[in-house]
């Protein structure tokens, strides 16, 4: 979790969310611009749509630029959106937020898969001048080195990032800079790398991250491993050490652990025990070693942690009570990435993840996406919630 805040806004921020449904883009854009009313005065926007609208991207931010008159936009698609109180999973809708901030409190960057350069040549001026303390980004997830690419953004910008992998069964849309001057790359829609918005430390921010599972073990340590197969723990057989993690219920049955036993990657120097959660993807009852879908070494701690409606709702509420005591003053806005595999999924229906957020801060303008990574400081995560609130 990160507070960042900077000096004084010269420009009192503002913002206004709006959601709407239906399987006619044109209809869809006018029914969130009827609920958002005037807009005056705001000059940035977050635009996130559902993948059955992917086709219409374009055709959508032009629409909302041209009508608003708000020429910045930021977004990306997602098997889900949301606004507000409402979250609008696998099927058509978009959700939309505008915002009036200090007109150089925030600078939008092109699409860039590796070579920083069209970045520098885009916002190395600004960042010069005003320096970064947040990035709000949004990523391909058919990227080769996402994790690479998120850390060369994080260097390159010197700001906490936030944000998460576009999600799609067709199109893999991002919002990003429109494409008419010299010094501007692209169109307003593009893909393939990492886009979004740097904030400078004028716009203050507070930002958490619900892991969305519980640890059912303690902290071990891998002894042997090849690639992603952890071979021993704490120099026995991995497998054996699992199955006594895990109880002897579930040891008998291993495969009720699908989707439900996760393993979990503790992050060397985390001063809030944060670990990355990643899926066991294969075991081996004659060998006895796992496979976790990620690259693992011997000597790197390992633990396995539980995920259910339960522990998901008391990791969100945790993330959420710490938040609280740091933000001393009411949100003015917010966003929330979500994976996909929360939401009703995970929460049930009734958009319970919006909820409890509500519950804690109160009617605030929210927007977000649910994608298929999460980004926050640099790292890619999997199965979280992270908030991003306005102060």
């Amino acid at each position: 979790m990160a507070t960042l805040a900077g000096d004084t806004a010269t420009t009192e921020s503002f913002f206004k969310a709006a959601s709407a449904t239906g399987t006619e883009w044109g209809a869809v854009v006018k029914a969130c611009l009827d609920e958002l009313g005037a807009v005056e005065g705001c000059n940035l926007g977050f635009l996130y749509i559902t993948d059955a609208l992917a086709e219409h991207a374009t055709s959508m931010v032009t629409l909302l630029r041209g009508v608003t008159g708000i020429r910045d936009w930021v977004g990306t698609v997602g098997i889900g959106v949301c606004a507000n109180d409402e979250e609008i999973f696998d099927k058509p809708g978009i959700a939309v937020m505008v915002a009036r901030l200090p007109p150089e409190g925030f600078r939008l960057f092109p699409v860039v898969s590796g070579d920083m350069e069209p970045l520098r040549r885009m916002a190395g001026g600004w960042l010069d001048k005003h320096g970064a303390m947040l990035a709000l980004a949004h990523a391909d997830p058919r990227h080769q080195d996402l994790a690479g690419l998120v850390v060369s953004l994080a260097e390159s910008t010197g700001a906490f990032l936030v944000g998460g992998l576009s999600a799609s069964r067709s199109e893999f849309p991002q919002f990003t800079i429109p494409g008419n001057t010299a010094t501007m790359v692209g169109g307003p829609v593009a893909d393939g790398g990492v886009s979004g918005v740097l904030f400078a430390p004028q716009v203050p921010v507070a930002t958490g991250l619900s892991q969305g599972c519980t640890p059912i073990g303690p902290v071990r340590t891998i002894t042997a491993a090849e690639d992603n197969v952890v071979l021993e723990i704490d120099g026995r057989p991995a497998l054996e050490v699992f199955k006594e993690d895990i109880g002897e219920l579930l040891a008998r049955d291993l495969k009720r652990v699908s989707g439900y036993i996760f393993a979990g990657l503790p992050i060397a120097g985390s001063d809030t025990a944060d670990y990355l959660v990643r899926d066991l993807i294969a075991i081996d009852p004659r060998a006895g070693w796992i496979a976790v879908a990620h690259h693992v070494q011997s000597g790197q701690p390992i633990l396995f942690t539980r995920r259910d409606q339960q522990s998901a709702e008391s990791d969100m509420r945790r993330m959420l009570a710490n938040l609280k005591k740091r933000v001393k003053t009411t949100p003015k806005g917010a966003l929330y990435v979500s994976c996909i595999a929360r939401g009703p999924s995970l929460f049930g229906e009734g958009s319970q993840e919006l909820a409890l957020i509500r519950e804690t801060f109160g009617d605030i303008p929210l927007a977000g996406f649910f994608a298929s990574g999460e980004i926050s400081n640099a790292r890619l995560y999997g199965y979280t919630g992270v908030l991003t609130l306005f102060l």
